[in-house]
């Protein structure tokens, strides 16, 4: 079984049943992963595997700190024996130090697991942030704003996603600009 699709299996085990809502949007993620490969070269599908397993870390089987991206990568290292790279992705997603810092975790992510290469990192970014909780394209600032009002501003997730707004529109304007460096459709 090739690296994506061990991905897909997993994350779809994980989630599907459970979580069927951040199972699609899981997929949408992939999706949009998928759509950056001309600008992602060899590791196109190193960012797809990590796009679909970026929110395992919301199963209940795998929820011990209550921080995702923690409990996914903490998974993926310690019990699938998964991919440094991808373990990377997943424990970094999204801006996840901001996250971590607003629930006093960030020097365990940070001691944990290194960060990846900044393209890659921005285009996890990209493809998280213009995909819905339903799968379906968005942009990032209705991204963003979807979000605020699903939690609330004053909310650990709020507070961080606002805080995180600057760099993923910077991520998503520098993954625009490489698209179009590289003829490609631009992402948003």
């Amino acid at each position: 079984m090739g690296l994506t699709e061990w991905a897909y299996s997993l994350s779809e085990s994980l989630l599907s049943e459970p979580l069927p809502r951040r199972w699609a949007h899981s997929l949408g993620v992939a999706k949009r992963a998928r759509s950056l490969s001309p600008i992602l070269g060899e590791d196109a599908e190193l960012l797809e595997t990590a796009a679909v397993l970026h929110d395992i870390g919301y199963s209940p089987s795998l929820a011990t700190s209550g921080f995702h991206p923690l409990d996914g990568a903490r998974f993926l290292r310690d019990q699938e024996g998964a991919n440094e790279r991808v373990v990377r992705l997943v424990a970094h997603h999204s801006c996840a130090l901001l996250e971590a810092e607003e629930r006093g975790l960030r020097q365990e992510l940070e001691t944990e697991f290194a960060l990846e290469r900044p393209e890659l990192v921005d285009a996890l970014i990209v493809s998280d942030m213009t995909t819905t909780p339903t799968g379906e394209h968005t942009t990032p600032a209705a991204r963003l704003n979807e979000i605020v009002q699903r939690y609330g501003p004053d909310t650990i997730v709020g507070r961080f996603i606002q805080r995180a707004a600057p760099e993923i529109h910077a991520a998503n304007e520098r993954v625009e600009q490489r698209m179009a460096a590289a003829g490609g459709a631009q992402p948003m």
